[in-house]
């Protein structure tokens, strides 16, 4: 008896209860089998023609097949000059044309002329400034600083002057002297080798 289906609630027959039970129990793992899930976890969709891009093969087709016909003109091209010495004259016997060449030399004369008409103006114009006057003013300023100053002008140059004039003097008969100096050392030096010579002989002598 304890080996028997217990039922939950109470109820009249243990074996009906069991097979709805049962029942009921896989009808609830056949819809957990079949739910969808609310997030959508699958891989994103394919497709092709993001992949293989047929627009752009097209136009690298078109691309190569106008290539491959230019050099197959070109190839017929160079056979023809080969076979033959070719219908094309290469030389340039003509002279060199400019559409605007007389614009531009009308554009330069127009230049050079106002360039002239400036240097005119330039060279007649009276100038601004009096040299002679600046001179005048420059004078006056002189006279008026000589009469204000305390010692005569000129004469810490004079100064200047005198003790450079003094120093060479001095230098000069500072040289004298070492010169004389000199001259007398060198005199006594051979006066005392006579001596010494004249001693020696006397002595061989005796």
């Amino acid at each position: 008896m304890h080996r028997a289906y217990q039922p939950i609630l109470p109820c009249g027959n243990k074996y009906l209860q069991l097979k709805w039970d049962k029942a009921k129990y896989e009808e609830h793992k056949k819809r957990i089998q079949a739910a969808k899930p609310l997030v959508d976890t699958s891989a994103p969709a394919i497709y092709s023609h993001l992949h293989l891009k047929l627009g752009k093969l097209k136009l690298e087709e078109d691309r190569l097949s106008v290539i491959e016909r230019d050099n197959r003109l070109l190839l017929e091209k160079m056979s023809c000059i080969m076979r033959t010495k070719g219908q094309i004259n290469n030389t340039n016997d003509y002279k060199a044309k400019s559409l605007n060449g007389e614009k531009r030399k009308q554009e330069l004369w127009r230049v050079n002329q106002e360039n002239r008409a400036i240097l005119d103006r330039i060279t007649k114009s009276q100038p601004q400034y009096q040299v002679q006057r600046w001179h005048e003013d420059w004078q006056r300023a002189e006279k008026y600083m000589a009469n204000v100053a305390r010692y005569p002008r000129g004469q810490c140059k004079s100064q200047s002057q005198k003790e450079e004039q003094f120093k060479k003097q001095t230098s000069k008969q500072d040289r004298k002297k070492e010169k004389q100096l000199k001259q007398e050392s060198v005199k006594s030096k051979r006066k005392e080798k006579e001596r010494d010579h004249v001693h020696h002989g006397k002595g061989k002598k005796n």
